[in-house]
């Protein structure tokens, strides 16, 4: 047993399917057919667009919604935005990860735990757990009644830096790159064009994240991360934040009964 489904294949997502690995459980990811990811080296979305994908020490394979099913070996990735396959395969839990902040269109129920990572959840309507993904001394807390903090709709902290970190499309289209997330840019630098217009690197750093050149992406989406930090940060290991919010969702389930299948 200790099979566990996850809707998004994300940053978070695959943060939290790579720590229930690690811990013994299968876990399937259900995404979109066009993911957004921009922390790719380190999501499991990307074998939505090769076919496999590896996160750290975790190998994961893209199969259909019609035929995939959890594996023992490695993580499986499905296009499944609606959870069609969900009754089908018959998970012990459901984790929501699709972190839309803001209140989920309802998957199919199994009537089993439902986890919600984030703000737009509601213990005991949307969700029967919900994790804290807001940077800070709650960060990854299993919240049993009431919400998740809302959403501030400004990036976190890093290396002193916030939004000016974050990069957005300046308008719709797909991303044409001139930049490959782990290069070293400066303030200013062109680090591609999204329907001819140029977007460029607000400060000095390394290019943690860039979104997919076949993303359709809306005016104003996020498209890449630059981090302050430079040279030192390793762009393929799965952030500390994510690892965080994990060790809640391992929390919960373990609280539930919901044990993994290998022991330790």
């Amino acid at each position: 047993m200790g099979r566990i489904w996850i809707q998004g294949a994300g940053e978070m997502a695959s943060g939290v399917a790579l720590r229930l690995v690690h811990s013994g459980y299968q876990v399937l990811l259900a995404e979109r057919p066009d993911p957004v990811a921009v922390r790719r080296w380190v999501s499991f979305s990307e074998a939505v667009y090769s076919g496999r994908a590896q996160v750290e020490d975790v190998s994961a394979v893209c199969l259909p919604a019609a035929v995939a099913d959890f594996r023992p070996s490695e993580v499986v990735v499905t296009v499944d935005p609606r959870a069609e396959a969900l009754l089908r395969v018959a998970p012990e839990a459901v984790i929501d990860a699709r972190l839309t902040k803001k209140p989920p269109v309802a998957l199919p129920s199994l009537g089993g735990l439902l986890i919600g990572l984030g703000p737009g959840f509601t213990c005991g309507e949307s969700a029967d757990v919900i994790i804290e993904t807001h940077r800070g001394a709650r960060l990854g807390e299993v919240i049993r009644s009431g919400s998740a903090l809302p959403n501030t709709g400004v990036p976190g902290v890093i290396g002193g830096q916030s939004a000016r970190r974050v990069i957005r499309a300046p308008v719709a289209g797909r991303l044409d790159p001139t930049r490959a997330i782990g290069d070293l840019v400066v303030e200013g630098e062109v680090l591609g064009h999204v329907a001819g217009v140029p977007v460029t690197s607000a400060l000095d750093g390394l290019v943690r994240g860039l979104v997919h050149p076949l993303a359709e992406l809306s005016a104003g989406e996020k498209v890449g991360d630059i981090d302050p930090r430079g040279a030192a940060v390793d762009p393929a290991l799965v952030s500390d934040k994510a690892l965080a919010v994990a060790g809640g969702v391992l929390e919960a389930l373990l609280s539930r009964g919901i044990l993994p299948e290998k022991r330790f």
